[in-house]
């Protein structure tokens, strides 16, 4: 295990165009992911994130709550269409009157492959080595469990909207 970097895989049963959309339409990813956006996902801009119940899983929607509000400015780095999209925030920043803005960022990165079974999700976050040391491991902890959760909440908001 590399304490400076999380890395999560999921397959997902859905077209490449269809996942592609999922994460970079900011609109699409904030329903699953549980943020609301105030802006497109587009390189070189900042956007701010305040936290929603996730339209997905109603238990997610429901861990949500307590953090409901919260804003953090997320950087977007790259949106390579139907390929990649970084940005850089600050991990795990919900602590109630917390100030990261003097803090080092994250780096994300979602990354697709077209496979023939469908399209392998890889998420990277990278930088916990920079991360003030009283703030390392709860920020790598709580990030590595949240990933985890990410995967299955896209998963499940790509299947359900299949059905629809």
């Amino acid at each position: 295990m590399n304490p400076d970097r999380i890395e999560k895989e999921v397959l997902l049963k859905a077209a490449l165009d269809r996942v592609w959309r999922a994460i970079s339409d900011a609109d699409e990813f904030g329903k699953w992911f549980g943020v609301r956006f105030d802006g497109p996902f587009e390189p070189g801009t900042s956007v701010m994130g305040t936290i929603t119940p996730t339209t997905v899983d109603e238990d997610v929607a429901k861990a949500q709550q307590p953090h409901a509000g919260k804003a953090d400015p997320w950087h977007i780095v790259a949106v390579e269409p139907q390929r990649r999209l970084a940005f850089r925030w600050h991990p795990f920043g919900v602590e109630d009157g917390a100030d990261y803005a003097d803090e080092p960022t994250t780096l994300v990165e979602f990354t697709l492959e077209d496979t023939v079974d469908g399209v392998l999700l890889r998420i990277v976050e990278s930088g916990f080595d920079a991360i003030p040391a009283e703030r390392r491991q709860s920020a790598f902890e709580g990030n590595s469990e949240g990933w985890s959760a990410q995967t299955e909440l896209i998963r499940k908001y790509l299947a359900l909207s299949e059905k629809v």
